[in-house]
């Protein structure tokens, strides 16, 4: 059994669109990072580091995005997510993940020309290709999408300033599994989440 600890709007909800995309049957655990409840002895007996998501697969615990994702995608080859028989194809998506969470995650805590200058990179290696990796859609997709949605206010940029990733987040809006976890997440926040 799979259960997802999340927080609305949170790096959490990468996860919580894979497992959207994948099918599977999971359980949720909303936790209010308002209220500190990742800070709770109860939650930081799961994960010490009192960060969400978690993912807990029978019990077991596993932690930070580009791992659960990596999980998620491996665990269930069907949904696509991540490129099967093409080994090099699999190592662009891990360096994508790695280079969102090293680089591209922190810029937005290091001020507004630090995070305009990550996001210029991304645009630069996006390039014009629909997906980050060509024409696969995978969990880097859904990396990178969450951490742009959560950052498109903050950049305050003119339109047409980073159009391969603003297409990739038109596509990625449209997607059946990121609508339903914004709608998910809007009603557990109590106040609707970013949706456009």
């Amino acid at each position: 059994m799979l259960t997802l600890y999340f927080a609305p709007g949170s790096s959490s909800m990468a996860p919580h669109i894979a497992l959207h995309e994948i099918g599977a049957a999971f359980d949720t655990r909303s936790l209010s990072l308002a209220t500190k409840d990742t800070r709770t002895p109860e939650f930081l007996a799961i994960n010490p580091v009192g960060k969400v998501p978690v993912l807990l697969i029978d019990g077991r615990v596993l932690t930070e995005v580009a791992g659960i994702l990596f999980y998620l995608a491996r665990r269930h080859p069907e949904a696509g997510l991540l490129p099967t028989g093409d080994i090099e194809a699999e190592a662009q998506v891990v360096s994508w993940m790695s280079h969102l969470a090293s680089a591209v995650h922190p810029s937005r805590g290091q001020g507004l020309d630090p995070c305009r200058a990550a996001w210029t990179t991304v645009e630069k290696r996006l390039g014009g290709r629909d997906w980050v990796v060509g024409d696969r859609y995978s969990i880097a997709d859904i990396h990178l999408f969450r951490l742009y949605w959560r950052v498109r206010s903050f950049l305050d940029l003119p339109a047409g300033t980073l159009p391969a990733v603003e297409a990739h987040y038109a596509r990625m809006m449209a997607r059946p599994a990121v609508i339903k976890t914004i709608e998910i997440e809007s009603k557990v926040a109590g106040h609707s989440l970013p949706a456009a």
